[in-house]
Order: C-alpha cells, then structure tokens, then sequence
C-alpha cells in the first residue's frame, strides 16, 4: 500500500504559505498604524544606504541586520501585546499599564542597543568624512 504522506505534502505547503502571508499582512497593518514602525523603517532604509555606501564587511552586515531585526521584532511584539491589553482591558488599570510600559521598555532597550552598535559600526566612519 502506498504512503500517503505524499498527499498530505502539497496541504502542509499551503498551510505554511498561509502562515506567512497571515505574518505580512502582520506587519503591514503594524506599517499602516504604528508612527514608531514607520520610523524604524526609514531608519532602516537610512542604515542600509549608509551600509552600501560604507562598504561594510559580512560582520559588520551581520551586526547591522540583528540590531535592525531585534528593533522591528520588539516593535511588532509591542504592537501586538498593546493591541491585547486593549482588547481585554479597554478601561485603564494598572496592571494593563504596567504591561504595555513594560513592552515599550523592551523596544526602548532594543532601540538603544541598535544605536549602539550603529555608533560602533557607522561612528568611525561618518567621523572620518567630516574629518573629525
């Protein structure tokens, strides 16, 4: 008797296209609505010119992308637990609060980490060009 596992393949492959296209749909309704993503994404577009530019090494790329992906992850997390807190809890209490701080607290420590390596990775760079 043949395995129908084959059968079950080309199903799994559609379930797992949908699940990105559910994460897309994601994170262009977070671009639609969020002014914070909004600015991270053309803060990206500024890094990754700035990249291209500079020439920067594979490492130095490496560190550049994790610092850009860790600040759009946190911000999209953010969203998303503000966008609950909201739901269950549409009057304000303090714990809600207390929550929604916190997640912004994460996009904050995410944030400054980035621009920590953006001055580590750009800093000699742009200081050179003005000749500092």
């Amino acid at each position: 008797m043949a395995d129908p596992q084959p059968r079950r393949f080309p199903a799994l492959l559609r379930q797992r296209a949908a699940s990105f296209g559910y994460a897309f749909r994601g994170v262009a309704a977070a671009m639609r609505t969020e002014v914070h993503l909004q600015f991270h994404a053309v803060a990206t577009v500024v890094v990754l010119g700035l990249g291209w530019y500079f020439e920067l090494t594979r490492g130095e790329w490496a560190l550049v992308a994790l610092a850009v992906g860790l600040v759009w992850s946190l911000e999209l997390v953010n969203t998303a637990i503000e966008a609950v807190v909201n739901l269950v809890s549409p009057e304000y209490h303090p714990l809600a609060g207390r929550a929604k701080d916190v997640a912004a607290g994460a996009v904050l420590v995410g944030a400054v980490a980035a621009l920590a390596v953006g001055l580590l990775v750009f800093g000699p760079r742009i200081g050179a060009l003005l000749g500092w």
